[in-house]
């Protein structure tokens, strides 16, 4: 009888890694900062989480798969990777409203999809991959990307202050805050906010409030004792565990236990901030 394959490993566990702050005008843009992932991070196949954030990622060391700089849409499914990661490679995520301002095109035409940093930027995208592969010390590679994002913050559309209003009240709520109310609140009708969100943000706000509360239970789930996924579901907004487990196996590709024993199985002590994207 054949076996079967043992589920990809999560992404999160991809190490060592060197980060860095952006620059402060650009911090509420890029909450994560940089991380730079050196020769010594170990490739493998991977199933990235469903996520509002946009990965902006170029490789420092090509590889096989996917092109050598390139931007990864929101996406609201688990999206599974072939191919092994680049060696090395300089990654940012962006928040899905700063990044309708920096690299300035609607997210709903990138949702979902990966994309050529030169077709979403132009040759400006290429110059920057080639300083970044030039430039000796990850520390002159932030900084270089700082300048790149600067540049654009001053020049990019910014969104309208609906979309702004609704998105902060859905962060600030943890995704609680109920969709037709705020349509009311910006003073569009439903339909309006939701075709307008998925323009700018990239996804429907139905979906960007799931994640928002999944999120939440990437918080609780870093705690240095036995999980309580009962009470996990019920602080983060879930009706009860079974719908926190419905979410999560939609959103990861895998359930909750899992994911975290897969993470203690790798040595990985922290299981925040898992929605990041392979090169």
């Amino acid at each position: 009888m054949r076996s079967e394959p043992s589920p990809p490993r999560p992404e999160r566990a991809r190490w060592p890694r060197l980060g860095a702050a952006a620059h402060p005008r650009l911090r509420s843009l890029l909450p994560r900062g940089y991380a730079g992932y050196t020769e010594e991070t170990t490739p493998r196949h991977i199933v990235l989480p469903a996520t509002t954030s946009i990965g902006l990622v170029v490789k420092i060391l090509d590889s096989p798969y996917r092109p050598p700089q390139f931007v990864m849409g929101p996406h609201g499914a688990s999206v599974a990777v072939e191919g092994d990661c680049a060696p090395s490679y300089l990654q940012i995520m962006l928040s899905p409203l700063g990044a309708y301002t920096l690299l300035g095109l609607p997210m709903g035409a990138i949702s979902g999809h990966l994309v050529d940093l030169d077709d979403v930027v132009g040759p400006v995208g290429r110059r920057l991959a080639e300083q970044l592969r030039d430039a000796p010390t990850w520390r002159q590679r932030f900084a270089l990307a700082d300048r790149f994002l600067l540049r654009r913050l001053d020049r990019g559309p910014r969104p309208s202050p609906e979309v702004d209003r609704a998105w902060e009240r859905l962060v600030t709520t943890g995704g609680a805050a109920p969709i037709g109310r705020l349509a009311r609140e910006v003073g569009w009708s439903h339909k309006h906010l939701t075709a307008r969100f998925k323009q700018q943000v990239g996804l429907p706000p139905k979906t960007v409030a799931r994640l928002l509360r999944l999120e939440g239970v990437w918080r609780r789930m870093d705690v240095p004792r036995p999980l309580d996924w009962g009470r996990i579901a019920a602080d983060a907004g879930y009706a009860d565990q079974a719908h926190l487990i419905r979410d999560f196996r939609e959103f990861t590709g895998t359930t909750p236990s899992r994911f975290v024993a897969q993470m203690a199985g790798l040595g990985v002590q922290s299981v925040q901030d898992p929605l990041e994207v392979a090169s």
